[in-house]
């Protein structure tokens, strides 16, 4: 680490080339390939994916996406000569706008169904010749000013479907805008100086750029979700600004401390780049844990994040050294380069609010360390209400077009209508298809259903369809009731005798099996993750059992109360009605995992940074009560800072207007909230303090057998820590001229 670390510093304009032309590279490359997202949240083996399998074969697919134009009526009937007259004039207008494919409408013989029973809502689908994501904004944005033209009095109309619902969002990058400026506000607060403040901020914004960009790429190659990029970039920019943070404070310190800026560079690169490494690693390694769910939806989410927290990483050990190098001591504001030259190096001894509070916790470990467990306790009570699923756009803000379209729907023909079921029966005989029609007939019958409806199917294609709508809406838990009835009483009986093979789909029945597998898999991935977490740190960090072990109860309360959070939040409302962010909902399905993949590296990087601290005090000590209140003091601010940053980030995300990226955002600004105000800074040293001398424990058979390994190298006479050398008359010249 320290000849990269020398290298690139010395090297630091060939450094910065390198990382321009890789960035325009890729950018160029991206901008010309374009990309090749994939939502689907299918999975082989599933019922679901079975039934969207047959309907792709039998059923040739829309070449773009489909949206709804819904109109109402408070008074009279839509299918009065004067709304007739318009809406079909305002539908004629709307088939004329490019991209536009085809508008089928509900004034015909064939659009009848699409008129509510009492008329007084109908809706038209429009169908555009592209996805959402590769539609021209401005002619969806003719497409809705066209068909609500004749809203007004007692006419209303509004639409839904994913390409309007872009419209709803925020010009693009708001949320990255407002949280990259609230974090340099921090930085500038911690360092005091406008250079250093910038360093990490171009780290970021570097590594996360070449990321995104990078995923687009490689969405031709694997199926990416459209969130990943979102997510990719929520997590780059919070980890990334952190890890530079961690490598800026130690080189400031080492240039206080009277060290060249280049050997403060080398030294902070093979002190704190070894903790990024380590912490990063551990990241990675838990973000493509997610692989082990063998789901591609989740495979894509992986691949993304773990490919712009690999970025972060280079960029903290080539790139921020390479800058370190051009800014030299300016890298300290003014007023501390000219108290280095009139007095020479700063010991640095640690002092203020956090030595005084680590002195009272030192005193009161007992009743502190209570107060912080009952306050994680009682945040994580809601994790027992945990519900998956997905969120659509009747979770969206009330204000907008497209939760006022999926009311009216909802109201005018059921809460059920947007989300059928679809009953996908493989009918090789007549036998079979008279035991569908059999089914269909039950199925009308079965407590849940509100409409039964048997879809044309091509002729000699051994399939039939039966479309089943709900009398609850795609979220409602009876909805998952009425899926496992069909599933477990009503097909198999229809089945019986037969060669029939009937399989449950929709997007419905799809997110439904998609949740369940989730939840099936959720115990042991946490557990192996705490697991690995406990083997990391007693291996790598400490060679101590219960330092380890402590740490893995921590993350276990971290992730009981960061779910409580967020079901608080999201899936009982309490922040969704505070903020107008939308109609409360279920928990989206696969943030869980994810949280936990990142509430992991992030707590490792947290407890690595506080305890090792502390294990170096220990060391030279063999004080235990010393080495807590040390540790705590020494590193507190620099965890603090990093957590303020990293809350800023995330929770700048509910500007982005997309409700996974906002559960994402909230849901980790809470947990690192929790881990570092609570647990970090009250729960784990209080416990230290009670459990004494036995944290660094460890039997020597076990202590024979463990390999020798440290996150960082053992510091050198100079080095902060310990006494520094006195600077040259050159050295203290050229920083008061700086």
């Amino acid at each position: 680490m320290a000849t990269l670390a020398r290298w690139c510093f010395r090297h630091r304009w060939l450094v910065l080339l390198i990382w321009l032309l890789a960035f325009a590279g890729v950018a160029v490359g991206g901008n010309a390939a374009g990309d090749r997202y994939d939502n689907s949240m299918k999975y082989p083996g599933a019922d679901s994916s079975r039934a969207l399998d047959l309907m792709a074969q039998a059923f040739p697919r829309q070449s773009g996406d489909a949206d709804t134009v819904v109109w109402h009526v408070t008074r009279g009937s839509v299918r009065d000569a004067d709304v007739r007259a318009e809406m079909t004039a305002a539908l004629a207008d709307v088939a004329k706008v490019p991209t536009v494919g085809a508008v089928r409408g509900p004034y015909d013989a064939a659009g009848a169904g699409q008129i509510s029973e009492d008329g007084r809502t109908a809706y038209a689908s429009v169908t555009f010749t592209k996805q959402a994501g590769d539609l021209d904004q401005k002619n969806v944005q003719r497409v809705l000013d066209l068909a609500q033209e004749p809203a007004g009095g007692r006419l209303e109309v509004e639409l839904g479907g994913s390409a309007v619902a872009k419209l709803n969002r925020p010009p693009a990058h708001v949320s990255e805008v407002v949280g990259v400026t609230a974090a340099a506000v921090v930085l500038f607060l911690a360092f005091g100086s406008l250079f250093a403040m910038l360093l990490p901020i171009v780290t970021a914004l570097f590594s996360v750029g070449l990321g995104v960009t990078g995923v687009a790429l490689v969405s031709h190659a694997t199926s990416i979700a459209e969130t990943a990029p979102m997510l990719a970039t929520l997590i780059g920019l919070g980890v990334g600004i952190d890890y530079a943070l961690f490598i800026v404070t130690r080189h400031r310190t080492g240039i206080r401390r009277g060290l060249a800026p280049e050997e403060a560079a080398v030294q902070a690169i093979n002190t704190s780049g070894r903790a990024v490494l380590f912490a990063g690693g551990t990241v990675c390694i838990s973000i493509l844990g997610m692989l082990t769910f063998r789901l591609s939806f989740l495979n894509g989410l992986a691949v993304a994040v773990a490919m712009a927290v690999l970025l972060t990483m280079a960029a903290a050990i080539t790139l921020l050294p390479a800058m370190l190098g051009v800014l030299g001591s300016r890298v300290l504001g003014r007023r501390e380069r000219r108290r280095l030259a009139e007095r020479g190096p700063d010991p640095e001894r640690a002092s203020g609010g956090l030595a005084r509070w680590s002195s009272f916790l030192e005193r009161h470990p007992r009743e502190l360390a209570g107060a912080a467990l009952a306050v994680i306790l009682v945040i994580a009570i809601p994790v027992f209400s945990l519900r998956l699923g997905s969120n659509d756009q009747g979770n969206d803000p009330a204000s907008t077009t497209t939760r006022k379209a999926y009311d009216l729907l909802a109201d005018g023909f059921g809460p059920g209508f947007n989300g059928p079921l679809q009953l996908v029966a493989e009918v090789p005989g007549a036998a079979d298809r008279a035991a569908l029609d059999a089914l269909a007939s039950e199925v009308t019958n079965t407590p849940g259903v509100a409409r039964v409806t048997v879809l044309p199917a091509p002729p000699n294609a051994g399939i039939g369809v039966v479309q089943v709508v709900p009398t609850t809406s795609p979220q409602d838990q009876k909805t998952d009731q009425l899926i496992d009835r069909l599933r477990d009483e009503a097909i198999p009986r229809a089945e019986r005798g037969t060669t029939m093979q009937v399989h449950v789909g929709g997007i419905t029945a799809i997110s439904k099996d998609f949740a369940s597998l989730v939840g099936q898999r959720l115990p042991l991935f946490l557990t192996s993750i705490v697991g690995l977490s406990f083997l990391l740190l007693l291996l790598v960090a400490f060679r101590s059992l219960v330092v380890p072990l402590t740490a893995a109860l921590m993350n276990l309360l971290a992730a009981a109360a960061s779910f409580g959070f967020l079901v608080a939040a999201f899936q009982w409302g309490w922040l969704v009605n505070l903020l107008d962010l939308g109609k409360p909902g279920p928990i989206q399905s696969f943030l869980p995992v994810l949280m936990i993949s990142m509430l992991f590296g992030l707590s490792m990087d947290y407890q690595v940074f506080l305890v090792s601290r502390m294990h170096e005090e220990w060391v030279h000590s063999r004080d235990n009560r010393r080495a807590v209140r040390v540790g705590l003091t020494e590193t507190g601010r620099v965890i603090n800072s990093a957590a303020v940053i990293m809350i800023c980030v995330f929770s700048a995300f509910v500007l982005s207007g997309n409700v996974v990226a906002m559960m994402a955002g909230i849901g980790f600004a809470g947990a690192v909230a929790m881990d570092a105000f609570i647990l970090r800074t009250v729960l784990v040293p209080s416990v230290m303090h009670l459990v004494g001398r036995a944290n660094w424990w460890l039997p020597r058979w076990l202590e024979r057998h463990l390999p020798h390994l440290a996150i960082e190298p053992p510091e050198q006479p100079g080095t902060a820590g310990d006494p520094a050398p006195a600077p040259t008359a050159k050295q203290l010249e050229g920083a008061a001229r700086d």
